[in-house]
């Protein structure tokens, strides 16, 4: 579409050195630009404004997601410098910050699966909630209780008030601060299962997550695996997950998340583990 858009206004090689892909998320659009084309960002913001007709804002990504909060730098480059939205997916409604507070909207699939898996009357620690997404929608349709955890306070404040404007069968518990602390504090042993969505950090908070989840509970393991082919991510993720595994542990599945660079995927392993 973008490629398409800009047909005549960038020159042939310019066009091919556009990245064509881009998030939209409820009314935002999120773009990002090689560094040649950046002259003409706003050239391009309003190309995808115009083309995208429920889209009031266009924002160029200018750094990745980092640091503890899970935040990113975002540059509007057309109409409206607003960054939080309303988001829809399965049948659920959240209000996102996509500048102040981790969300992803390639996460969709992972987020139903989750949802799926989980069962009535089960706990669920939730270690690195953002605004709520996987619990909310773990909630939606099952008697679960989930410990929403997160330590950015915009994070946890959006979660608080995505809990209010859903409908739930189960319990959402939003908790604002260091996933390990909490844990420890709080919440040893309580968790049937336990999420962990923090994949570049996953080996650090490892142990935390067995002290949260209980004897034969379940931990969804995320982390980011280098592979020159993404079939061999699963299995090389299992491998790295029995290598740091601090309890005997039964991997019941993985599966290869999304790509987040060239040969480099994220992965989740899904293991049971024996105190």
């Amino acid at each position: 579409m973008l490629k398409e858009a800009l047909k005549g206004i960038l020159t042939p090689e310019e066009n091919d050195e556009l990245i064509a892909a881009f998030d939209q998320i409820g009314s935002i659009i999120i773009v990002r630009i090689p560094d040649s084309l950046l002259p003409k960002k706003r050239i391009i913001g309003k190309a995808l404004l115009d083309r995208v007709k429920i889209a009031r804002s266009v924002f160029y990504q200018a750094s990745p997601v980092s640091g503890d909060h899970r935040t990113r730098n975002l540059e509007i480059i057309a109409g409206c410098d607003d960054t939080k939205t309303e988001y829809k997916e399965s049948g659920c409604r959240f209000l996102v910050d996509v500048q102040n507070a981790f969300f992803s909207p390639r996460l969709s699939t992972e987020r139903g699966r989750i949802a799926g898996l989980v069962c009535d009357e089960e706990t669920m620690v939730n270690m690195f909630a953002g605004v709520g997404m996987f619990s909310i929608m773990a909630a939606k349709q099952k008697k679960c209780t989930v410990y929403s955890i997160d330590i950015n306070k915009t994070a946890n404040s959006l979660c608080e008030h995505n809990i209010s404007i859903n409908r739930l069968a189960g319990k959402v518990i939003p908790m604002h601060g260091d996933a390990a602390d909490i844990v420890r504090k709080r919440l040893v042993s309580k968790s049937d299962r336990t999420l962990m969505l923090l994949p570049e950090r996953s080996d650090e908070f490892l142990n935390d997550a067995v002290t949260t989840t209980r004897d034969g509970g379940i931990i969804h393991y995320y982390s980011h695996i280098h592979a020159d082919k993404k079939t061999d991510a699963g299995r090389l993720s299992e491998e790295h997950y029995l290598d740091v595994a601090p309890v005997r542990s039964e991997i019941l599945g993985s599966r290869l998340v999304r790509a987040v660079g060239p040969r480099y995927y994220q992965t989740v392993v899904d293991v049971k583990i024996s105190k």
